[in-house]
C-alpha cells in the first residue's frame, strides 16, 4: 500500500484495542503513527481514584496534549509519508469533558479554550469506531494489568461505552465512518481477523458503513 494516503482515526471506549489496531495498521499502511500517551498525563491516577476531583485538570491536560500533536505531527505530513493513522480523534476530547467535567463552569471554562482550538484541527478522512460490550471491555482493561487503570470500575467503562454510542448515533452522516463490534473477534491475536478490518478500511468508505463479525 505504498501509495496510501489519508488520516485514520481509530476511536472506541477504553480498553477496546484503538492502540493496538492502529499499530498494525500504520505498519501494514506504511503510515505514520500518532498516539495518545497516558503516562505522561501527571493527573490521570488521581482522576481513575477521585473522578470528581480531579476531572478539569485532566480533561484540560488532555486538550492541550492533542492539539499539540495534531500541530506538529498530523499537519506536518511532507510528501514522502504515506498518511496518518492515529488511536484517537480530537473531537472526543469534547465528549469526556462534558461525561466527566462535574459543573457548568468548568465545561463552560473547558469549552472556551476547545472551541479556540477545535478551529485549527484536521478532521480524519476515515474514522474507525471499534465496539464492545462493557464485560469484554473490563476483561481487556484487567488483562493489560495498567497500574494507573486499578481505580477503573464497571459502573465508570459502561457509562463511557455509552456515552461513545450516542456520540456515533449522532455522528455526521456526510462524514466516513466504519463501526466495527469487536466483541467476538481478536484482531491482535487472530491474523485473520485483522485482515478482515484492513480490507474494509482500504475499501472506499461513503457515509456510514457496519461491520458485525460472529452475529
Amino acid at each position: 500500500m505504498n501509495e496510501f494516503q489519508s488520516y485514520i482515526a481509530i476511536e472506541g471506549p477504553i480498553g477496546v484495542g484503538k492502540t493496538s489496531l492502529a499499530t498494525k495498521l500504520a505498519v501494514s499502511l506504511n503510515a505514520r503513527k500518532v498516539f495518545e500517551d497516558f503516562n505522561e498525563n501527571p493527573f490521570l491516577a488521581d482522576f481513575y481514584d477521585d473522578i470528581e476531583n480531579n476531572a478539569l485538570q485532566t480533561q484540560m491536560w488532555f486538550l492541550l496534549q492533542r492539539y499539540r500533536q495534531q500541530q506538529k505531527d498530523i499537519k506536518q505530513l511532507n510528501a514522502f509519508q504515506k498518511g496518518v493513522v492515529s488511536d484517537y480523534m480530537f473531537e472526543k476530547d469534547r465528549l469526556f469533558a462534558e461525561f466527566i467535567l462535574n459543573s457548568q463552569d468548568e465545561f463552560d471554562l473547558y469549552s472556551k479554550v476547545a472551541d479556540i482550538l477545535e478551529k485549527d484541527i484536521l478532521k480524519p478522512d476515515l474514522v474507525v469506531y471499534l465496539q464492545a460490550e462493557t464485560s469484554r471491555l473490563m476483561q481487556n482493561i484487567r488483562k493489560r494489568g495498567r497500574k494507573i487503570e486499578k481505580g477503573i470500575t464497571s459502573d465508570y467503562i459502561n457509562q463511557v461505552n455509552e456515552k461513545y454510542q450516542e456520540f456515533f448515533l449522532n455522528f455526521d452522516e456526510e462524514r466516513s465512518l466504519l463501526i466495527i463490534n469487536t466483541t467476538n473477534i481478536d484482531f491482535v491475536n487472530n491474523e485473520d481477523d485483522y485482515e478482515n478490518i484492513l480490507q474494509l478500511i482500504q475499501e472506499p468508505v461513503n457515509g456510514v458503513k457496519y461491520f458485525n463479525p460472529g452475529n
